[in-house]
């Protein structure tokens, strides 16, 4: 059967008449339109049998419209820049039409296999970019005039590395992120990245320069005696973990900077380890130490951590990304560093084998998961670090936490203007894998081509969306739930499958806390989820999600008057060039008797 229902458009090829029960379960509507007064059944029989599409928009409800809630002064519809569009309309439908096509698709494998890239603009067109960008801000894209292009190129989220900088000048920084939204119209969220208990060498000897060569073969007495802080040589190094020569074992490895050199143990010592370099590299001062195997036992945030954290509460940050999380204790730790006040989302960064083997206790307690690749790939075996992404990935999907995809996505940006070929795979296996966000480091901190990086990006976030199977990806997540169900978890899915049975343009939920919304997403719909909020800082972190749409809206006068924020969403998605006249919306609110149990309503609403 050629026929799809989508919404509120319905297009028919050879539709067999009249349609048998089977077709009427796939095809709801179908009948009914057939039947429709602004359709007679002969003009319905020539256009079929003409073999023609046609579209027929359907009349709005009777009764009076309901004028919704203003949308906050000052905050324009977002748009995840990497759109590709048409002419609007047309590009709506072409979507429209594509994902209809795809819901008949039997396999992924049969999927992939009808992908085509000799038409670009067809394959994408009117198509929305679900997943956020995080771009890390530096010396290439501190300032307010560059940082408002990151955002028009894609930008979700800007994140601050408290590995580098004062104070001073990461408030320096948040100013000018924040300058640059209210140009620029957008909701961006603002991210404080631990330095966590990194473990670094000391300084080079005064008379050597700034760096050194460890020649391979050669032999180094690597000491913890803080007398030796400022004397590296070829033959010494000091490092500030004190505990090290406890930890680590005969036969046990030892990288410096990010593997550069990397170096085996073959003596232990009281405050020191002799090691043999296995390979020549050249070291400056102050370079991360990674030892793969060790269970180090540093405490999980330093001084300097709380210190940061604090600083994070004063400026009223968004969320955190807590380095080199190890277990779930570690995340109440940084809860804890945080203080009393308004959440503040705790992301734990996963960089260590020990983190991996605690992984689903750390799931439980954090509020989304960065893989964070770079130590994750020295610390365990590089062959190893996708099987790492994947689980971690699949894990996070099944709970419905945010995960976000980081490290060297497109490193080679840094210097060059266009990106390997591997890199830009990097990125869309990460989509594929079900990441809700992807970040970039050093392409946008301190490269030469930071728009470049975050546009290209962007259009590889969304060609990758584009290939992916959505209904397929809804059933594995809602699969692997375990029964009975959560009332929130019934709603959700009970919303995303209405959008893809009905061919739903977008789901419009009330989400004050972001908890509906956060629900909504886990079982990622096909469309744009409109979470309309009156907390700026619930919209912030809500980008973190995939498909969220915050819609910041001023305080309602009566928080049960569901309608008016409803139409506010849809108001919003019309603005914004997502939603037509005639398009189907699934909306998900309170009904009104308990509200403090949140959603628990899904009605379809046609588009004025």
């Amino acid at each position: 059967i050629n026929a799809e229902y989508m919404g509120s458009v319905y297009f028919f090829s050879k539709m067999p008449t009249p349609l048998d029960d089977e077709s009427r379960l796939l095809f709801p509507g179908i009948h009914q339109y057939l039947q429709d007064e602004y359709t007679s059944p002969v003009k319905a029989k020539k256009l079929i049998a003409d073999n023609s599409y046609t579209k027929i928009p359907k009349s709005p409800p009777a009764g009076k419209r309901l004028d919704p809630l203003p949308v906050k002064m000052g905050i324009t519809p977002i748009k995840r820049s990497g759109t590709i569009m048409v002419s609007g309309e047309e590009a709506h439908h072409k979507l429209a039409n594509r994902v209809a096509q795809r819901l008949h698709v039997k396999s992924d494998l049969e999927h992939l296999a009808s992908l085509d890239i000799s038409n670009t603009a067809e394959n994408t067109a009117g198509a929305k970019r679900l997943n956020g960008i995080i771009c890390t801000i530096g010396p290439a894209s501190s300032s307010v005039e560059m940082l408002v292009k990151l955002m028009e190129a894609g930008m979700n989220i800007a994140r601050l590395n408290f590995s580098h900088g004062s104070y001073e000048q990461h408030a320096g920084l948040i100013a000018n992120v924040r300058e640059a939204a209210s140009r620029a119209g957008r909701l961006v969220g603002l991210a404080l990245d631990t330095k966590g208990p990194e473990i670094r060498t000391g300084k080079i000897r005064e008379d050597l320069g700034k760096e050194i060569t460890y020649e391979a073969g050669s032999r180094v007495k690597v000491t913890t005696n803080r007398m030796y802080y400022t004397k590296c040589a070829p033959d010494l190094m000091f490092v500030d973990y004190v505990n090290l020569p406890k930890v680590v074992f005969m036969g046990g490895k030892i990288f410096v900077d990010d593997g550069l050199l990397q170096m085996d143990i073959y003596e232990i010592g009281d405050d020191y380890v002799m090691c043999t370099c296995l390979n020549s590299a050249p070291i400056s001062d102050h370079k991360g130490v990674n030892l793969p195997d060790a269970k180090v036992d540093l405490p999980a945030i330093s001084e300097k951590d709380k210190a940061d954290l604090r600083f994070a509460r004063e400026q009223n940050l968004d969320m955190v990304f807590a380095s080199f999380i190890r277990k779930a204790s570690d995340i109440r730790d940084v809860r804890e560093a945080l203080g009393p006040g308004e959440k503040i989302l705790v992301v734990a960064k996963i960089e260590n084998q020990e983190g991996c083997d605690n992984f689903l206790d750390v799931l439980k307690e954090t509020d989304g998961v960065m893989v964070a690749r770079g130590d994750l790939g020295i610390e365990i075996p590089p062959e190893k670090v996708f099987i790492c992404q994947k689980a971690m990935i699949a894990n996070c999907n099944i709970l419905g936490k945010p995960v976000i995809c980081a490290t060297q996505m497109l490193e080679s940006m840094t210097k060059n203007p266009r990106p390997t070929r591997a890199e830009v795979s990097d990125v869309a296996n990460a989509i594929i894998d079900g990441a809700d966000c992807v970040m970039l480091s050093g392409e946008t901190a301190k490269g030469k081509y930071p728009l470049n990086a975050v546009q290209i990006m962007a259009k590889t976030c969304l060609e990758a969306q584009c290939a992916i199977l959505p209904r397929a990806r809804f059933e594995q997540v809602r699969l692997t739930q375990p029964h009975p169900l959560s009332a929130k978890d019934v709603v959700a899915q009970s919303a995303v499958n209405t959008a893809y049975e009905v061919g739903a343009a977008a789901i419009v939920v009330l989400s004050n806390t972001g908890t509906s919304g956060r629900s909504i997403a886990k079982y990622r719909p096909h469309c744009p989820i409109f979470a309309v909020t009156s907390k700026p800082t619930n919209a912030r972190q809500l980008l973190l999600s995939r498909a969220v749409f915050p819609v910041l809206t001023e305080e309602p006068a009566d928080r049960r008057d569901y309608d008016s924020r409803i139409m506010a969403g849809i108001r919003f998605g019309k603005e914004s060039g997502e939603l037509f006249p005639g398009d189907l919306v699934v909306a998900v609110h309170s009904d009104g008797k308990r509200p403090e149990l949140g959603a628990n309503m899904v009605r379809i609403i046609t588009v004025p």
